[in-house]
């Protein structure tokens, strides 16, 4: 019986040594050195982030004040057709001369001059 009081023994003493095997965790402490590292690097994070934000807004003003100057230009450009078909309307030979008459003013020969194109 003794040999069979010593295994249960032995058991106990097993059995016991394995409950104390548990794993203790650890908790990993973060240094004040690594703190104020990661501090800095979300600070940095969240100023690029604005700064891209920012950025973009200003480029979408421009983009938007060249779409309005180059509406302009158009609107500019058409009116100065207009403007140009009007004088080559109104500067043709025969409603000057028909004006001319209106006026009183006749055709004279003699005071016609020919300037030549240069």
């Amino acid at each position: 019986m003794s040999n069979l009081a010593q295994q249960l023994q032995q058991n106990n003493s097993v059995q016991q040594k394995e409950v104390q095997k548990t794993t203790v965790r650890r908790h990993v402490k973060i240094s004040p050195g690594e703190k104020v590292l990661y501090l800095l690097l979300a600070a940095f994070i969240i100023f690029m982030a604005v700064k891209i934000i920012t950025v973009q807004a200003a480029v979408y003003d421009t983009n938007k004040e060249a779409q309005e100057v180059e509406r302009n230009i158009q609107k500019h450009e058409k009116v100065n057709a207009d403007l140009a078909m009007q004088v080559d309307e109104l500067s043709r030979y025969e409603r000057v001369w028909k004006k001319a008459k209106e006026l009183g003013l006749n055709l004279n020969e003699n005071n016609v001059k020919v300037v030549e194109n240069r």
